[in-house]
This record gives structure tokens, sequence and C-alpha cells, in this order.
């Protein structure tokens, strides 16, 4: 009862916990026979990037490319098409690299906006309609300090929205009139 719960303390604690439960479903669904090896298994990956940012989430590749179909860039994007998943967005997301982003699906187009509620860092959000042609792009920096970002609002029309890190859209030439494709 000493310790003050803050956002980022929270954000700490949910970071530790679903990466642990996430290493415990990975180890108990692999199955098989054990490998004798005088290599450690446990060994942390030279890569950070090869780490599942979004562990238990389903993950498409969306590929952008220009209307007359010259690629532009592609990410590996975890999809959220729940209202929960929603909802949390990449707020307890500590980084977002190069290649990563977040796919979110709605229903229908319509008017919808996005917030950057406790972020840690800026992205770029890309709204797209129905046929995924993108409608409109926000560069969303992060919220500053003392601030929880529930007032950055980024409004735009779509059926999908991208979330990519911030600049992303802009060091590929991404534009309205753009094209999101991917296995649906």
């Amino acid at each position: 009862m000493g310790r003050d719960v803050t956002p980022r303390t929270r954000r700490g604690y949910l970071t530790t916990v679903g990466s642990t439960a996430a290493t415990v479903w990975v180890s108990g669904c692999t199955g098989g026979e054990p490998h004798p090896s005088n290599e450690s298994t446990n060994a942390p990956s030279s890569n950070p990037d090869d780490q599942p940012i979004h562990a238990g989430y389903e993950t498409t590749e969306v590929a952008v490319s220009t209307q007359d179909g010259d690629p532009l860039g592609s990410v590996t994007a975890a999809i959220a098409d729940t209202p929960e998943l929603r909802r949390l967005g990449l707020s307890d997301t500590e980084r977002l690299p190069d290649d990563r982003g977040m796919l979110f699906i709605f229903g229908r187009d319509r008017d919808r906006q996005f917030v950057m509620r406790e972020m840690d860092f800026g992205i770029d959000i890309v709204y797209a309609g129905g046929s995924g042609t993108i409608t409109r792009i926000h560069h969303a920096q992060a919220p500053g300090p003392n601030e929880d970002g529930e007032n950055q609002r980024y409004p735009g029309r779509g059926q999908y929205v991208l979330e990519v890190p911030y600049d992303w859209t802009t060091e590929r030439g991404v534009e309205s009139g753009d094209r999101l494709d991917w296995g649906e």
C-alpha cells in the first residue's frame, strides 16, 4: 500500500505479466521431445525486433501501395478486431519497431476518432475505407509530460485504421488515395 500506482508502473507490471504469460503459453504449446544441446535455449535474441510486440494477437502482413499498385512499404500488424482490443490499442506498448503496426478492423465505414491514450511514443494513424483506400493520415506525437493523451484526438473516416511508427508514412511517400492490402 505504500507504493503509488501510475499508468507507467501499471504498464510495466502488465508488460511483465504479459511477457511471462506469453512465455509460458509458447513453452506449453511447442510440445515434442526435448533435444539435448550444449547451447542455452534461453539466450535472448540478438535482434530486439524479433521479439513479439503483441503476444497473443493475431497478425497479418499489411502492404501499402500507390493507386497504380507500386509498393510503398509493409508492416506486420497486430489485429485489433474486438471492442476490448480496439480500446487498448497500442497504449500498453513500450515501442513499435519500424516493421510493425496495428490494424484496427471495424464492421463498417464511418467517422471515427482515435486518441493517444497512455502512449509513450508517436505514431502515424492511417484511416482507410472499406475498399482499403487511404482516406486520411495523421502524424500523432507522443503525449507530453503529465499528459495522458486523452485530449489528443485524431478524426477520420474509415472501416480500417492502421497505426505505424511516427513518420513511417512520410518516409515512404504514403498519401491519401493510396491503398492498404492484407490477407483477410
